[in-house]
């Protein structure tokens, strides 16, 4: 804490605050998965796995990609100098840890020994004793959901998924209270709706209604169709007017059909728009990335349903022209589908002509959104391909 943040050239560009800390499981020894930083004025987290080095003289960077936005500790993170320095442990006070960099297929930062210092009456200066961190283990223990959320926090939605398949009803539903919104929407959005409906059963409306909002359309849809009709109609008048409407359009098309698999979160630009448009809207990290893998261009307006739909421009061929082109002139004309095509049918339609998305219009050439290909492989695939592997275990 305090030493310089380094950039990978040995330049001092912030310094660190606290040591962010995963809490101990069983035997296992807390683990540094981060640092608090202070840089050009902002707090940001810095992973523990973008340090070159760590020494005496800084923690310097491995590359110069560092993520700048606010810093805000997780549920279930321990912080070493708010949470751990100057906690009494009996008459003691912990004035210091020792951390130790592990060896091994991958190397991490774990915490090794707790300095203790005790102050008696009539002497100045404190005494201190150094002891192993699981003689004081309960400095770093944590509620064992909320260390749960956090653990799981950097992994894939899919992977957290099949980690939480594999518990109790119960311990999933105290795990989902435990995780941040856009955590739990991820990891719904991975499960069988029947299974995203018995987690979030426990969950209150305002709860309920801020995690449904961080969904994609298209899965939030499915979800809200498996519900009880009184509490879908609910939740759709609680919601902001312009998404309940579109979720009310989503679910009148039939199960089966491509209107049922489509999503209007698609990008949608005119035909004067430039190519630096484009391509700037397409390096947004919060687009998926089949969505982002090209642009519709239709007539205003540009939102779904449209104007006119005129075509598709890839990502790759944004990169190949120039900025200041329009993209009606680099415009790919490939096939749509209309909202009512069984499934089946899409899905060949992705397969013949190896498209990442496909355009949904209806019969006045309208965009209304789009299909991308891991949707229709979610319908395809068996309806138990998510059951998570079980013989692997232990081995």
């Amino acid at each position: 804490m305090r030493l310089p943040l380094l950039a990978p050239d040995g330049v001092a560009i912030g310094k660190l605050n606290d040591i962010v800390l995963l809490p101990s499981r069983g035997a296992e020894p807390p683990e540094v998965i981060g640092f608090s930083a202070a840089v050009q004025r902002r707090r940001v987290f810095v992973n523990a796995n973008r340090l070159a080095e760590l020494n005496s003289d800084g923690a310097r960077l491995r590359s110069w990609d560092l993520d700048v936005n606010p810093f805000k500790p997780k549920a279930g993170e321990i912080m070493v100098g708010k949470d751990i320095i100057d906690t009494r442990v009996g008459d003691e006070t912990v004035s210091d840890i020792a951390l130790r960099q592990t060896e091994g297929r991958t190397t991490k930062w774990i915490v090794e020994k707790v300095r203790l210092a005790r102050r008696r009456p009539l002497v100045r200066r404190p005494s201190f004793r150094i002891v192993d961190w699981d003689e004081v283990s309960s400095l770093f223990m944590g509620n064992e959901m909320a260390t749960e959320a956090a653990r799981l926090r950097d992994m894939h939605p899919s992977d957290v998924a099949g980690a939480v398949r594999l518990l109790p009803l119960a311990q999933r539903r105290q795990l989902a209270e435990a995780m941040e919104d856009d955590r739990l929407a991820d990891l719904l959005e991975e499960l069988p709706e029947e299974e995203q409906l018995r987690i979030i059963e426990g969950l209150d409306v305002d709860r309920l209604l801020s995690v449904l909002e961080e969904m994609e359309l298209d899965d939030l849809a499915d979800l809200l169709a498996e519900m009880p009709g009184e509490q879908r109609t609910q939740l759709l008048s609680a919601m902001d007017v312009e998404d309940a409407d579109v979720l009310r359009r989503l679910l009148s098309y039939a199960e089966g059909t491509a209107g049922s698999l489509m999503t209007p979160d698609v990008i949608i630009f005119g035909p004067l728009a430039t190519v630096a448009q484009a391509l700037a809207e397409v390096r947004d990290p919060e687009w998926l990335v089949s969505i982002a893998a090209q642009v519709f261009v239709t007539n205003a307006p540009f939102v779904a349903p449209t104007g006119t739909y005129l075509g598709v421009v890839h990502f790759q061929r944004l990169l190949r022209e120039p900025p200041s082109m329009t993209l009606g002139r680099c415009l790919e004309e490939e096939p749509t589908v209309l909202p009512d095509m069984p499934e089946r049918e899409v899905a060949e339609r992705l397969a013949s002509y190896n498209l990442l998305a496909v355009a949904v219009c209806d019969e006045q050439r309208r965009l209304l959104g789009a299909i991308t290909v891991d949707d229709v492989l979610d319908r395809t695939l068996p309806a138990d391909w998510r059951q998570p592997r079980r013989e692997g275990i232990g081995s």
